[in-house]
This record gives structure tokens, sequence and C-alpha cells, in this order.
């Protein structure tokens, strides 16, 4: 009995810290874009932004990738986002990233939160710790770094039919040439 007790309290106190960690993930992700080079300019000047902490992503041949985030205008929560991809290709691996789209004006945000919305093409590239992408897609073309979650310098950072995308790597390892789109859907919070 004894031991069952103990066994609880440990894993109570293991579980404890990482559930601060968990809530605070939109928050810390936002912060992390904050502080990147390029991606910080975005924040004075947006209509609204959606934020997925992580995206992950892999694939042998077939590969998929997911990602839960949050949509917020003015920095007032305003609803939930989810990405869903698919890619065919020659394509190993799998990947996990942070990643940000910022919405310049009405149009674009009430294009991303109308229901289903769809980004083009993909191609990218991620070392264990250190990645290099690049994107071709309805957000024009942009290539970026990124160390850890440190920092994000992409090229091309400016806005392109009123929206911007940044990505930061997080990990994982992942060879790719395939050909792959985004879809995103939108839930308005309750």
């Amino acid at each position: 009995m004894k031991s069952t007790i103990r066994t609880y309290f440990i894993l109570l106190f293991l579980f404890v810290p990482f559930s601060n960690a968990f809530a605070d993930e939109y928050k810390d992700t936002i912060d992390i874009f904050k502080k990147a080079g390029a991606s910080n300019a975005f924040f004075g000047e947006n209509y609204g932004y959606a934020v997925f902490p992580t995206i992950g992503k892999g694939g042998i041949g077939i590969g998929g990738a997911y990602g839960s985030g949050k949509v917020y205008k003015d920095g007032k929560y305003m609803g939930n986002t989810d990405m869903y991809q698919l890619s065919l290709g020659l394509q190993l691996g799998g990947q996990a990233f942070s990643q940000i789209i910022f919405f310049q004006d009405a149009r674009a945000f009430e294009q991303f939160t109308g229901g289903s919305f769809e980004f083009g093409a993909q191609a990218s590239a991620v070392a264990i710790t250190a990645g290099a992408s690049a994107t071709a897609s309805t957000s024009g073309v942009s290539a970026g770094t990124s160390a850890g979650n440190k920092n994000a310098d992409t090229v091309g950072n400016s806005y392109y039919r009123g929206m911007a995308i940044f990505t930061i790597a997080k990990g994982g390892l992942m060879y790719e040439a395939s050909v792959a789109g985004q879809t995103f859907t939108y839930t308005p919070k309750k």
C-alpha cells in the first residue's frame, strides 16, 4: 500500500512541472518568433496570425504532417486551426517545426478563417539541430535557416497575397524531394 501511494506521488511530481510548460506552449512559441529577427517586425504590422507550436512531419515515399494551432486577431484568441499535409515523392525521415502565418489585412484573415484553406507546393530539408528551408507556395518564395529554437533568419520577409509565413526547425532529419500542400481548417472559439 505504501509503495503504491509513493508511486502516485512520484508520478504527480513528475507531471506537475510539465503541465505548466504545456499550458504556455503558444505564448512560448509566439515569444520565440518575436525574438527572431525577420518575423519580429510582423508583430507590429499585422491584422492577425495563426501559430503552430509543433508541426510533426514524416514519410517514406508517402508522407504526411499534422499540427494544431490557434488563430489571433489584434492579439486576442479567436479560434483553433489544424494543419494537414500529404506528400508524394522521394522522402525519408521525420522533422518537427514551429510555424506562424501572419495576415496583413481583413481579407487575408477571412480567407484563412473561412473554413478550409490551402497553400501550394513546399520543399524543405532539416538537419538534427539546425535546418534550412525553401518554400514555393501561394505565399511566395522564401528561404530560411534556424538554429535550434533561438533564431529564424529569412529572405523575402514581406507579405505576399496578404500572408507571410515563418518556420523554426525544432529537430529531426528529413530528406525530401516531393510535392506537398498544406491544408488548414478553422474552428471559431465557443
